[in-house]
């Protein structure tokens, strides 16, 4: 469409347009996931990304394409993050840190696989396709994807809840005590005559969970903003921009070496605080070696690696800090008032055209003051997740305190290591095996 000279600044209002919709279904989906659950809502976003994502290939002009681009972006925060939220809600402590990395991991596969794709097909229509049609395997999962049980107790809805975890149990050969399903039956029935419905008004009500949301949503923005921003200024580093988006992607992979006995000794919050620091000192410091090409994109690399670290932990502290009532409409507005950051960073890298290590600057300073910030969260390392507004109170900010994370006892301690080393060994194991 001759996107050039006086029209080269269309590609990136239709970024920002892509951010825009982002922002706009990230709200709504908020309240779709708590209001109907968060497995029939995730197939209401893959519905319309599929939809979206087809008809991009078939657009025949500039404004339409935007118009059907804006649609994909309307789902894509959604559909990553309700699954996330399912996941976290299906799994106890010892398990979150394990379900965050390995969903991370296909993230970053996806990435890597993204840049081989975009490589050995150049004609859009046919990209357009080829990243759109394997969504539509998903649909398949609707008979294995069990809703969440937290969900369903939060509901009213008993015995549903009851059926899944008598099924989670049978799968993992345990056996639930002698009279469980009873007790969390009788125990549903007292609380349904409490039960309220839930809004946006709840995460402000009282001074600890206002500020908890407010701190939440500030690094989410931060985090957002320079995860996205990074990704789309890849390819401005110079050379081949299909390797440099490749290396974006690849770098994330040894982060992941880091974090998984960071999040379970130093706990979420020195992790988070750290990675955001590290990553954006890293692209401060490319103003000092902005016509050494070569260094710049080494601090570039270091700066990926500590957002993509953040932007691990971050969603799983989230989730453990919002109770169960209000956890998928808080993540929406905080990851909504991130999306903020994709409608406008896109014009940051626009500026950069004349100053190369502006973008980077600006992205590196609000990657430092998130991190800042994070030490005014609580801990959530080992503690059970919050079902109610009351549950969520009862852990207070930090304000800076340098306290420990709190300990698991020293023999459980010591069957969790055990356990991931056993599966880190054999998922090296398989991969060596894949090789071969």
């Amino acid at each position: 469409w001759n996107l050039v000279c006086d029209k080269d600044l269309s590609a990136t209002v239709a970024l920002v347009l892509l951010g825009v919709g982002g922002l706009v279904g990230n709200y709504l989906f908020g309240y779709i996931q708590d209001g109907i659950g968060r497995k029939p809502a995730f197939f209401i976003y893959l519905f319309i990304q599929c939809v979206f994502g087809i008809a991009t290939a078939f657009a025949n002009d500039f404004v339409t394409w935007t118009i059907f681009r804006i649609g994909v972006g309307f789902t894509v925060p959604a559909i990553l993050a309700t699954p996330y939220v399912l996941a976290i809600e299906l799994v106890g402590p010892r398990h979150r840190t394990l379900v965050t990395i390995l969903i991370n991991i296909a993230y970053s596969l996806s990435l890597v696989s993204l840049a081989l794709v975009v490589w050995a097909i150049r004609e859009w229509r046919m990209l357009a396709l080829m990243t759109t049609l394997p969504f539509l395997t998903l649909f398949f999962h609707w008979w294995f994807l069990p809703e969440s049980p937290r969900w369903l107790l939060a509901q009213g809805r008993a015995k549903e809840a009851a059926k899944i975890l008598v099924h989670i149990a049978k799968i993992n050969g345990r056996t639930l005590p002698e009279n469980y399903i009873l007790e969390i039956i009788q125990i549903d029935c007292v609380k349904n005559d409490e039960r309220q419905d839930y809004g946006i008004k709840n995460l402000f009500q009282s001074p600890n969970l206002r500020w908890k949301t407010i701190i939440i949503t500030f690094i989410w923005f931060t985090n957002t903003s320079v995860y996205v921003g990074l990704s789309y200024y890849a390819p401005a580093l110079g050379g081949d921009e299909y390797l440099n988006f490749f290396l974006a992607g690849a770098v994330e992979f040894p982060t992941y070496l880091f974090l998984w006995p960071a999040m379970e000794r130093w706990g979420r919050r020195w992790t988070l605080c750290v990675s955001m620091v590290v990553g954006g000192s890293a692209c401060l410091v490319t103003f000092l070696v902005q016509n050494d090409s070569i260094v710049t994109l080494g601090l570039y690399c270091i700066g990926k690696m500590g957002i993509s670290s953040s932007f691990v932990v971050l969603p799983l502290m989230a989730s453990e800090l919002y109770p169960t009532v209000v956890r998928g409409l808080g993540m929406s507005v905080s990851s909504t008032m991130g999306m903020l950051g994709p409608v406008f960073i896109p014009l940051v890298n626009y500026l950069g055209s004349d100053m190369l290590t502006l973008p980077l600057i600006i992205m590196g300073t609000m990657l430092v003051m998130g991190g800042a910030c994070s030490l005014l969260l609580p801990e959530t390392l080992n503690q059970h997740l919050p079902q109610t507004q009351q549950d969520a109170e009862k852990a207070g900010l930090d304000c800076f305190a340098c306290c420990t994370p709190p300990q698991l006892n020293v023999k459980i301690r010591a069957l969790h290591e055990s356990t991931y080393k056993l599966r880190f060994l054999e998922w090296i194991s398989q991969c060596f095996i894949g090789s071969l």
